[in-house]
């Protein structure tokens, strides 16, 4: 009887502890979780609004008028100058790949949508006209079929990127 009297209180006493401390380490290990969740964001930021703006700035080149102002289609034929019109759309597209990772999957979606928008309309302007033609005729025909459309699909992309990147701070 003398010792259920001692034991007793010490197993209520144990399991007292035993289930407060588990407690304690549960909630210890969530806040460090928040904390590591925090710091992760923290490190991310820069990196996530580096790669808004890199996006926003391939979407300003490839955007048609400031693309065809900055390649020049002197001494190049139609087909030429489609072929350098595509190459730099490629080239500005892969120089900005890596930053799907820092985005949402259906801003990359957008922005791949304003790349594959842009190429077939010069497609398009090309099949209008021919080849041998001197390649300011196609520019000329670019201007025409932007003009008919009234936007462009870049405008959208760089509406999407700028929602997106309201929603780091809102």
């Amino acid at each position: 009887m003398e010792i259920i009297k001692v034991a007793v209180p010490a197993l209520i006493v144990y399991f007292t502890i035993d289930r407060l401390l588990r407690y304690f380490f549960a909630q210890q290990l969530r806040l460090q979780s928040a904390e590591g969740r925090d710091k992760s964001k923290d490190a991310t930021l820069p990196l996530r609004l580096q790669a808004y703006e890199r996006l926003s700035l391939f979407c300003e080149r490839i955007d048609l008028p400031n693309l065809l102002m900055r390649v020049r289609p002197e001494g190049l034929n139609v087909k030429e100058y489609r072929l350098t019109l595509l190459l730099a759309i490629q080239q500005e597209y892969e120089h900005n790949i890596t930053q799907q990772v820092y985005v949402s999957s259906p801003l990359w979606e957008i922005i791949k949508f304003s790349r594959d928008d842009t190429v077939h309309l010069i497609n398009h302007a090309t099949g209008q006209i021919s080849g041998m033609e001197e390649g300011r005729k196609l520019a000329e025909t670019i201007f025409n079929l932007l003009a008919q459309r009234g936007g462009t699909a870049q405008e959208k992309a760089l509406e999407a990127i700028k929602k997106e990147a309201a929603l780091l701070f809102g």
